[in-house]
């Protein structure tokens, strides 16, 4: 048989088994070779001579210069210049200087006569809850009250009335930190919390009502409970309070805190909540306290006056 009679047989062995004249079985049968001699890691054919490479995508720029490797992905633009500013400094006020005077006086009544008296307050004197209002709504305040002194007490937009009628213990009480502190009280606040749930939010004793830089002696008897402080913020920090400086003072049984100078002008202080078991405990806040300024809403903050014409 010769050579061009075996290339016809060929031919025709092809024709009976594949009588589409258009399939694709020798490519099927290219790629099915390469996989049984490479496996998995079969490459592509090599590209015919003459073959060019695709057309460049029709959204891609033709004008975009290839670049130097980057992090980001897509066609590199040109970096664009950028020129250098020192940061401009805002232009903040030096506060003035205020002096503010704590003095604390643990043990100032004897643990027996602490708890003789603390017995007879609690019992004796005509605590209330107050209404208080916010945003103007009312609420109950979370603890009792009393209050003594020949003036009303105005705050939180409720007024307390006068009362002259002091109970005679108070009147020791009032003499004998009168004596310990060298300084004259006027009227008295009483404060009652009954347990760990009653408190007092943060605020400062700052109404017109009790004159500038007020002078008050805290008195505590019964449980121990936290009396928190901390500092005002500058005008530019917006009342954020959050990296201002905070004092936390626990008041013991017969303990007088005395809190003097600028203390309410530029500290804020509370009783919070204690989500574990407290007992009763009564606070004693002598104060003096002032007629009200002409032409002056009662219970407002003494610094609101003080741009008035």
């Amino acid at each position: 048989m010769t050579e061009d009679s075996e290339t016809s047989l060929c031919q025709l062995n092809i024709q009976k088994v594949c009588p589409l004249s258009s399939c694709r079985c020798g490519t099927m049968s290219d790629k099915r070779q390469r996989a049984r001699v490479q496996g998995s890691w079969a490459k592509p054919l090599p590209r015919p001579a003459g073959q060019t490479a695709l057309a460049p995508n029709n959204h891609q720029s033709k004008h975009v210069n290839p670049g130097p490797a980057s992090w980001g992905s897509g066609p590199q633009t040109t970096s664009q210049t950028f020129e250098f500013h020192q940061p401009i400094k805002p232009v903040r006020d030096v506060p003035t200087e205020k002096v503010i005077e704590l003095r604390l006086l643990p043990g100032f009544l004897p643990p027996e006569q602490a708890d003789w008296m603390f017995s007879k307050l609690l019992a004796e004197l005509p605590w209330s809850q107050k209404t208080n209002y916010k945003h103007g709504e009312s609420y109950q305040e979370p603890r009792l009250t009393c209050w003594y002194g020949e003036l009303p007490y105005t705050y939180s937009h409720s007024t307390m009335a006068a009362n002259t009628q002091w109970h005679p213990l108070l009147l020791t009480l009032r003499e004998a930190v009168e004596q310990m502190t060298e300084c004259s009280f006027n009227s008295l606040l009483c404060n009652l919390y009954r347990d760990g749930h009653d408190s007092i939010s943060w605020h400062s004793d700052n109404e017109a009502s009790l004159g500038a830089k007020p002078t008050i002696a805290s008195l505590s008897l019964g449980d121990t409970r936290v009396f928190s402080l901390r500092k005002q913020p500058p005008p530019e920090e917006n009342g954020d309070y959050t990296y201002m400086e905070q004092i936390r003072v626990p008041l013991s049984h017969g303990t007088l805190l005395l809190m003097l100078g600028a203390t309410q002008d530029d500290w804020q202080h509370q009783v919070a909540k204690e989500y574990h078991d407290r007992g009763p405990r009564i606070n004693l806040t002598f104060r003096n306290i002032y007629p009200e300024p002409e032409a002056h809403r009662p219970g407002t903050k003494l610094q609101f006056t003080a741009n008035r014409p």
